[in-house]
């Protein structure tokens, strides 16, 4: 019960909050008329026994004094305390009992200095009016009857009141604007990691498309050539490349079927997957090379140590794209694959004997393809780093070194990777 209630209470605060916002100047109007109204009742009561003074239009015109001078509490808090104070100081000099409805417009008055005005200054200006006031109840005719300790108890408690309840707003107000300043902030935070998950699947979803595709149409692109070369020379061979381009388009278009499937439904758990490349899978990408005329020859030093899923795609797909850029660029017939495997890491080198002029390590030309920068991202995806350059005694050489395990590392800058996304493989 106290909850809901308290909740209501928040929503009638909250409620005319808004509408003070929206017609402030309407809102303290109608707020002054009922004040005035309390201190002109409040003005007409007496204790048993006492009669009234005889200045009712002066008690009046006090008091309408006070009001209007709260209509600009807004821009003149402290002001607007004064001039509330040395009224009703008056009016109870006049000879009127000091009671809450006579004290209304001070009140309201110090309700307003401790939720527009610094605590210091609350402070003082509070404490100077509740002793002012305090001081005219002990000295006023009109409250003879009673005894001190509730002249003193009465207007201290009575002022009291209004500065808590300020003070409490004003903290509720901060408090508030607090919540909705960590909301927002919140919601910003939660906008810019949505839009970094999306530009690094972006990223992801580019260099996998790259992979699949490059490799596979530049395998096609060279069978298709060397078949149509030797189609009147030597059928039986390019019938036999043909045959083995049927292969290539067709594992081209399972992988780019399987790419385009997990993306499509990446929680399905019946969607059909094909197993994750890694570098068990090494012979059977250097012999898809042998119909394009290019020979592979893998070597290893070390004993083979497992490797992340992650990592063993990473470095298959570093080997196939660097074997791809031999088969477009080099005009080589054999390259070198040569891993070397370490307690904590192992590193790959994928060289060549071709020559040195438009290799993919150059300047790209229009139209030409970033391969070598979805390489470096892939290395520094999982923690890894990659180089690539010409050879000092010719040829070129793509060298990365892989953790067996992924870590942390520094994004690649967007410019480079936007470049990449934008251009054909």
């Amino acid at each position: 019960m106290s909850t809901s209630s308290s909740s209501l209470e928040g929503r009638y605060v909250d409620r005319l909050a808004e509408i003070s916002g929206r017609r402030p100047f309407l809102v303290d109007l109608v707020l002054a008329m009922a004040l005035m109204g309390c201190a002109t009742f409040g003005s007409a009561l007496t204790l048993p026994g006492t009669e009234p003074p005889d200045q009712d239009r002066v008690a009046v015109v006090l008091m309408g004094v006070s009001c209007l001078a709260l209509l600009r509490h807004r821009a003149h808090p402290r002001a607007v305390l004064a001039v509330t104070a040395l009224c009703t100081i008056v009016a109870v000099a006049l000879g009127y009992l000091l009671t809450p409805l006579l004290l209304a417009p001070i009140m309201a008055a110090l309700y307003w200095l401790a939720t527009l005005a610094d605590r210091r200054t609350t402070r003082i200006y509070g404490l100077t009016t509740i002793a002012a006031m305090t001081i005219a109840a002990v000295f006023s005719d009109s409250m003879d009857q009673l005894s001190l300790v509730l002249r003193t108890i009465g207007p201290v408690f009575w002022l009291l009141l209004p500065l808590a309840a300020g003070r409490l707003a004003e903290v509720r107000g901060a408090y508030l604007k607090s919540v909705q300043a960590r909301a927002e902030h919140a919601e910003r935070t939660r906008e810019e990691e949505a839009r970094l998950r999306v530009t690094e699947e972006r990223m992801r979803i580019a260099r996998d498309l790259h992979d699949v595709v490059a490799h596979h149409l530049t395998l096609a692109n060279a069978q298709a050539g060397t078949a149509a070369h030797l189609a009147r020379v030597d059928p039986e061979q390019a019938h036999r490349i043909l045959t083995d381009l049927t292969g290539t388009t067709s594992s081209a278009l399972r992988e780019l079927k399987a790419t385009v499937g997990v993306l499509r439904h990446p929680d399905d758990p019946e969607a059909p997957l094909t197993p994750t490349p890694g570098l068990s899978q090494l012979p059977d990408l250097t012999a898809s090379f042998k119909s394009t005329g290019l020979t592979v020859s893998v070597t290893a030093e070390g004993p083979p140590g497992p490797l992340d899923p992650g990592v063993d795609l990473t470095a298959y797909r570093i080997v196939q794209e660097a074997l791809t850029n031999v088969s477009k660029h080099a005009a080589v017939d054999a390259a070198r694959v040569h891993l070397v495997y370490q307690e904590a890491h192992v590193t790959i080198t994928v060289t060549d004997d071709g020559a040195a002029a438009a290799r993919p390590g150059d300047p790209p030309a229009s139209g030409r393809g970033f391969g070598l920068i979805g390489m470096r991202e892939r290395a520094q995806s999982v923690g890894g780093c990659l180089s690539a350059g010409h050879r000092p005694g010719g040829g070129f050489e793509v060298t990365t070194d892989l953790p067996l395990r992924p870590r942390p590392f520094a994004p690649v800058p967007a410019s480079s990777s936007a470049s990449e996304v934008d251009q054909t493989p």
